[in-house]
């Protein structure tokens, strides 16, 4: 289990290249300027995975296996009620696998590139799909949100408990083995990544938060992309965030994401339903 370390520490040196994915993951994130109001249709919002079929599993995720069902997975999602402020849940945040338009700047294509640290790679690959643990073993939704230059978005899914374990364990790395690196390849040119640790809020069995922060030039002009990373473990199931834009990443409503998100998801598991977040929420 991984303690929350302090709010920021200062990004030492490595020469690498940045690659993975939450919010703004890899070069196959794109964005949609297409919104649907907090009433909209669950199923305009939510991107769901079936169980896998076939799926070879370890001693030690048959022995705590996910209770997480497809509809359970649909309601721990978060609410544009649950982060506040004016963010607007997207129709299809899918769409930002392909492009991610903020402004004039294809925010998915400035991430994607080429790093020589193969943990490096793997979290700019992922940054903007929604393989930041891994790949679900079991139920699966997603849902995004944006505001001006920035956009969320937001997961809850089941997994293989022993890779779970191993994906927390690997985010817990990256500011040591990618605290600083270079991202080649693409439009852009040579772009410098750090990686620095920030602190989450008390939730779940295991957390880990991260800023990843991208500086390069797009048409010529001075870019600097910053994304809050965050994921939050309960057994085999967890919560992953990615927030941010050209304007930097909101911390706060980072940290709503995760313990509003954390606290839908346990209601789900300890099987009721959770109650709309009221508006105005501390």
């Amino acid at each position: 289990m991984t303690t929350p370390r302090p709010l920021v520490r200062p990004a030492g040196v490595l020469a690498a290249a940045l690659a993975a994915g939450t919010l703004f993951a890899t070069a196959a994130c794109s964005g949609s300027d297409s919104s649907a109001s907090p009433e909209s249709d669950a199923s305009s919002t939510v991107a769901e995975r079936g169980l896998a079929a076939a799926q070879t599993t370890s001693p030690a995720a048959s022995e705590s296996p996910s209770d997480l069902s497809e509809e359970g997975a649909r309601n721990a999602l978060i609410t544009p009620a649950d982060i506040e402020d004016d963010w607007t849940q997207v129709r299809d945040p899918r769409e930002w696998r392909d492009t991610l338009l903020v402004g004039s700047v294809d925010v998915a294509a400035f991430v994607d590139g080429q790093s020589d640290v193969q943990d490096c790679q793997r979290l700019v690959d992922a940054l903007f799909q929604e393989t930041l643990l891994g790949k679900p073993t079991g139920a699966s939704a997603v849902t995004g949100f944006q505001q001006g230059d920035s956009r969320l978005l937001y997961q809850v899914a089941a997994y293989d408990k022993a890779e779970l374990d191993d994906s927390m364990q690997w985010l817990s790395e990256l500011p040591d083995a990618c605290d600083q690196f270079t991202l080649t390849g693409g439009d852009a040119g040579e772009r410098t990544v750090q990686v620095i640790e920030t602190s989450l809020p008390q939730a779940g069995d295991n957390r880990q938060g991260l800023t990843v922060t991208v500086k390069g030039e797009s048409n010529g002009d001075p870019v600097t992309l910053s994304l809050d990373v965050a994921a939050v473990q309960i057994g085999a199931d967890a919560i992953t965030v990615t927030n941010g834009g050209l304007d930097g990443a909101d911390h706060d409503t980072t940290s709503a994401a995760v313990k509003q998100g954390t606290q839908r998801l346990q209601e789900v598991l300890a099987g009721r339903t959770p109650s709309p977040t009221p508006s105005g929420i501390n």
